[in-house]
């Protein structure tokens, strides 16, 4: 939590993540990855690309409890999506099996005892997104984590989770101050790689993704999380 509160972001290794979510979600990760397998193509990608798919669901979090809302769309404001925002974009649902995974549920208490502490009081509940994204890439067609570039989501608190990474070449988080200065640089490789972030002071992106071997597809899977403080007229 202190790197969090003094840097903006704070990074996980897989093994840190594992002792995060506890047992019975690391025993039940098999199923929960396999569920990326199952995602459908994200067709507001105003790129015209066609390398994402994914799936979103939204709940209600307070440290007592977890409740998902009615399936509804992902917003943002062009001034932080200035690609694909300003529209409202309809997802494909999670599954009820993956919003009630031991590791879906574990990630977003995770998040809530890091970010809950760190946040202005309030008796409002935390609005939370889940959005899960494969990304690929095939020879002569490089996918993009990031198609917006470096930036924010418009949100308190954001989480990005490594799920898979298969064939994959670069692929590495930058995380910058909002004066463009560079605050880290890393590659999340293994499943379980995290990296916690207050979107107020850090930007964040990610770099195209390349197949090291062409002849075979790369894959990148990660699981996002993100935290607003909801407001009476939510």
């Amino acid at each position: 939590m202190s790197d969090l509160a003094k840097d903006g972001f704070v990074r996980f290794e897989a093994d840190e993540t594992r002792a995060l979510l506890g047992p019975e979600a690391v025993a039940a990760w098999d199923a929960f990855a396999d569920s990326w397998n199952d995602l459908g193509l994200d067709t507001f990608m105003a790129d015209g690309g066609r390398y994402r798919r994914r799936r979103f669901a939204a709940f209600a979090a307070t440290p007592e409890g977890v409740a998902r809302k009615p399936h509804q769309p992902h917003w943002q404001s062009r001034d932080y999506n200035p690609l694909n925002g300003g529209v409202q974009r309809w997802f494909e649902p999670v599954t009820e099996a993956i919003a009630e995974h031991p590791v879906t549920r574990g990630v977003i208490q995770a998040g809530l005892a890091l970010f809950h502490p760190l946040s202005p009081a309030s008796d409002q509940p935390w609005h939370v997104e889940l959005h899960q994204f494969r990304i690929e890439a095939r020879a002569g067609e490089q996918g993009l984590p990031t198609p917006e570039g470096a930036h924010r989501d418009g949100v308190d608190w954001v989480i990005v989770m490594l799920v898979d990474r298969r064939n994959v070449d670069s692929g590495v988080t930058d995380v910058f101050a909002p004066d463009g200065t560079s605050l880290g640089s890393f590659t999340l490789t293994a499943p379980g790689d995290a990296v916690f972030l207050d979107d107020h002071r850090v930007l964040h992106g990610v770099t195209a993704i390349r197949p090291l071997d062409p002849a075979a597809p790369a894959i990148r899977d990660v699981l996002v999380v993100t935290y607003r403080r909801e407001s009476s007229a939510d």
